[in-house]
């Protein structure tokens, strides 16, 4: 991305003026701050609006203070606003990423003469409980990709409503071939999503040419635009095949455009739809309620590792930028303990 391009990316995202103003104000310096974001750190438009509303949030809190100027802000008052927000009854993990985000934006505030000094440096880190995700057992996994329609795609829609987002076109929703369609498009949605790992978002993002059906992989464009491959097996490819030759011709329209998974209406299939066709499944199998697309990235990360599968290749096919996040999933269970005890312990 070009400088101009860059600062109107910025501007967009702020809605302030991403050049013109010196440096020292609150305008100027998150302006600066989101062009950092996105042409040198190349954060997702989705992380740098995380950022900027918790920058919002510090500034406002600021001015209550009686700081309302950057050049005003120093550790008390980042100390302050955390506390408030502990207080309030902010999670562990909110609280960490917004003394990160605070942590980040002070240091790059001070490097670019937006403060005098870096006042968030000797801000303490807060620590958020790692806790085990919930995954599905290989046998919950098993029964939800293979068990019965879920209700609302026999009364016509899929499992979930429009499919993008939308409440469906009347006249397609009882359309007995849309409601094929629409559940052979839930079946390669879930097949994917456990076969690959794929995040949600990952997975309606996808085009046609995305797919290699030769080698049975998938281009997929993860956190901040890092492109990876992925394989997905002999029943994900079915279930693709199934969908791509006898549904998504009945849903595509022209604003179909190269979307890989369809709603009902035609256009890219939406996440909240995912989640509802994976609640509606689990509902009709007889799964645990709860379980998210996550999940399913949970129970492919944690199934792989159980069927002997080393960390590195894990960390690649999640497209995890660091490895400490992908050892969350090296939990051990009794039983996957129990046999490796049996198999390599001289007195087992």
């Amino acid at each position: 991305m070009g400088e101009l391009g860059t600062r109107r990316a910025g501007a967009a995202l702020t809605g302030k003026p991403a050049g013109g103003a010196p440096p020292g104000g609150w305008d100027s310096a998150l302006a600066a701050f989101v062009d950092y974001l996105v042409a040198e750190l190349n954060r997702s438009p989705r992380t740098v609006r995380a950022y900027q509303a918790d920058l919002a949030g510090l500034r406002a809190h600021a001015a209550r203070t009686g700081r309302a100027e950057l050049a005003d802000l120093d550790l008390t008052v980042l100390r302050s606003w955390l506390a408030g927000q502990r207080a309030a009854g902010a999670a562990p993990a909110t609280l960490a990423r917004r003394a990160s985000v605070a942590r980040v934006f002070c240091a790059f505030a001070a490097r670019r003469g937006h403060l005098p000094n870096d006042v968030a440096i000797r801000l303490a880190g807060v620590r958020a409980p790692r806790r085990l995700p919930r995954v599905l057992t290989a046998e919950q996994a098993r029964a939800l990709l293979s068990g019965p329609p879920a209700p609302a795609a026999a009364g016509g829609r899929g499992a979930g409503d429009g499919g993008d987002g939308q409440p469906s076109r009347r006249g397609r929703a009882g359309d007995p071939a849309v409601a094929a369609a629409a559940r052979l498009r839930d079946d390669a949605v879930l097949e994917l999503l456990y076969a690959t790992g794929a995040r949600v978002f990952e997975l309606c993002g996808l085009d046609l040419t995305d797919v290699d059906a030769e080698r049975r992989l998938l281009r997929v464009l993860g956190k901040g635009d890092r492109p990876r491959a992925v394989p997905y097996g002999i029943p994900a490819a079915r279930a693709l095949t199934a969908w791509l030759e006898s549904g998504r011709p009945v849903l595509a329209t022209p604003a179909s455009d190269r979307a890989l998974l369809l709603g009902i209406r035609g256009r890219r299939l939406d996440p909240r739809t995912v989640r509802r066709i994976l609640a509606a499944r689990l509902a009709a199998t007889g799964g645990p309620a709860g379980v998210t697309p996550h999940g399913l990235r949970h129970a492919a990360a944690t199934h792989l590792l159980d069927g002997g599968a080393d960390l590195r290749s894990v960390q690649e096919l999640l497209g995890h930028a660091s490895m400490a996040t992908t050892q969350i999933y090296t939990h051990v269970t009794p039983e996957r303990l129990r046999a490796a005890f049996e198999q390599a312990h001289p007195r087992a």
